[in-house]
């Protein structure tokens, strides 16, 4: 790889070894001046934020991964998240968190396309008891689920997920900053996969 300014993203993310799919080498060749903006992009959501702590952040970046699939951040986001004071519990409660939004946010999303009073008055049964009482805490675990649900597109669980973080002592301020690192990762995953 001849881009430095990739070359140092990587080196930021902590990841070594990394073969560049055929997305970043087609940016690569070209000395795409979006990598540059990638860069500081990615820097910023995950260094220089105003609302989240680190370890908030890497567990965002994480759930994202998650979510995405993509195993070459999901490895660096769960080491560097662990570093940054991460517990076993916290970081499989991302993963419980994001594998229920992606039930919620199909089955929510449904109901609000189609918009049938049996489809909306049928009970979910979709058993969610770690919402209850998360290890993350109901704020940060509600903000989880508003990225995730962003990503995937669900308007429902959106507007849920904003209005219950309200309710919880998060801030407008908080969301935004959650959601810009949630848009922000998928935009990186969309470079490296």
């Amino acid at each position: 790889m001849q881009n430095e300014t990739f070359n140092n993203m990587l080196n930021d993310l902590q990841i070594p070894d990394y073969t560049p799919s055929a997305t970043a080498q087609q940016l690569i060749q070209v000395e795409s001046r979006y990598i540059k903006d990638l860069k500081i992009n990615v820097s910023n959501v995950l260094n220089n934020t105003q609302y989240l702590n680190k370890k908030e952040a890497l567990l965002l970046a994480y759930g994202v991964a998650v979510n995405e699939k993509f195993d070459l951040l999901k490895d660096t986001f769960y080491k560097q998240a662990q570093e940054a004071g991460a517990t076993d519990a916290e970081l499989a409660e991302i993963v419980s968190c994001t594998s229920l939004m992606n039930a919620n946010n199909i089955f929510y999303r449904f109901r609000h396309y189609v918009k049938k009073d049996f489809y909306t008055n049928t009970p979910a049964g979709i058993k969610m008891s770690i919402m209850m009482n998360p290890v993350l805490g109901k704020e940060f675990f509600e903000l989880v689920s508003l990225v995730i649900s962003s990503i995937n597109g669900c308007e429902m669980c959106i507007t849920s997920h904003e209005h219950s973080i309200l309710q919880h002592g998060g801030t407008e301020s908080r969301i935004l900053e959650g959601v810009k690192l949630g848009a922000i990762i998928k935009s990186l995953i969309t470079v490296l996969a």
